[in-house]
């Protein structure tokens, strides 16, 4: 990725390798362009394994059918890449007005286009995780084959964000973890006591 905040969208998967293959960045600032960059790719995975993940094995407390659990999974999806990408692009179009307003040269303006599509692909990237998982035979086993891909690419996202902010790997590994666990945790018993109540 080359130039100003404008060109700094590369898309979810240039970001994840540079960030892997680069070196860390603890020893310089994280400027405007490389944070827009991980809040557009990183985060946006990240926000696409919790999300579709949680919504598949909530459906999955509530009724184990494996149909149920994929039109689920395949809407949340969808609808979640949709919504991140919509409100990406609100976010930085408000932040390409500011700086218009602040006389910002027109090749360093944020992009939100680029941030929009960035977005949406880093979603999908994401939630595909859990929803390929999804959709193996596990026989009744869903739950805790997602759940176990999930900790994983939650490891992943986690350690990239951080060799892109210049952050502590392990703390970053172990938030993405936690949060995730959680988001599966209470939505599976959310969904187990709407099953058993219906």
């Amino acid at each position: 990725m080359t130039g100003g905040p404008d060109r700094a969208y590369g898309g979810p998967v240039t970001i994840l390798s540079s960030a892997l293959l680069s070196p860390p960045v603890a020893d310089r600032p994280l400027d405007g362009a490389r944070l827009n960059g991980l809040r557009a790719g990183v985060l946006g995975a990240n926000d696409g394994i919790v999300s579709v993940a949680a919504i598949v094995v909530g459906v999955a407390g509530a009724n184990p059918g494996r149909t149920g659990v994929l039109t689920a999974g395949i809407a949340g999806l969808v609808a979640g890449a949709l919504s991140m990408a919509a409100g990406e692009y609100v976010s930085v179009s408000s932040q390409r007005d500011a700086e218009r307003a602040g006389k910002v040269a027109d090749d360093e303006l944020t992009n939100p286009w680029h941030a929009a599509v960035a977005s949406l692909g880093a979603f999908l990237l994401g939630g595909f995780v859990p929803l390929l998982v999804a959709l193996l035979p596990w026989h009744g086993a869903v739950v805790p084959a997602v759940f176990v891909a999930v900790l994983a690419a939650l490891a992943l996202t986690g350690a990239v964000s951080a060799r892109i902010g210049g952050a502590h790997v392990a703390r970053a590994v172990r938030r993405n973890l936690v949060g995730g666990s959680v988001a599966m945790v209470v939505t599976y018993g959310i969904g187990t006591l709407v099953g058993l109540a219906l």
